[in-house]
């Protein structure tokens, strides 16, 4: 196992306090959390980010084709000129998923784009760098790495 739920929870807590550090100033952060477990790390980021972060925070969705990145849906349209975008995603394998999510934020001026992923695979395919990471994983191409979560608690991750 690459995570249990006990160091998953500690890395998720050790992230929204870099995210808070990094974001003192900035007066909204929208945590974007892309479907399937993204949006729930979005959530548990959210949740520890209220202890430690004044602004104001928003979550939303992210549903796109992961294997086929064309079709992008935000759960709600949004305004993101002159705001914080938080982009977060369970595995940040080869870069390709969280580089597709970017268009349509990118069709407005957010003030900063930064990017979450609970575990990072070190051989990326696209120039996306993560900002904030859980857990750095060397892997071969072949292997796959699965982030297990059961209502809304990241329960593990581990090698498929």
């Amino acid at each position: 196992m690459i995570l249990d739920s006990l160091t998953a929870d500690k890395k998720l807590r050790r992230m929204a306090l870099e995210v808070a550090e990094r974001n003192y100033q900035s007066p909204e952060i929208i945590l974007i959390g892309i479907k399937e477990n993204g949006i729930f790390i979005a959530r548990k980021i959210e949740s520890y980010l209220q202890g430690y972060y004044e602004g104001t925070l928003k979550v939303i969705s992210l549903e796109i084709d992961k294997k086929k990145p064309g079709d992008i849906r935000l759960s709600e349209s949004l305004d993101c000129n002159d705001k914080t975008i938080l982009l977060v995603d369970d595995v940040a394998n080869s870069g390709r998923t969280m580089l597709y999510a970017l268009k349509p934020l990118l069709e407005q001026f957010p003030r900063q784009i930064q990017t979450l992923a609970l575990l990072e695979r070190t051989h990326k395919l696209f120039p996306i760098a993560v900002d904030y990471v859980g857990l750095s994983v060397s892997t071969t191409l072949r292997q796959t790495i699965v982030v297990d979560v059961v209502e809304g608690e990241v329960m593990g991750a581990d090698f498929k």
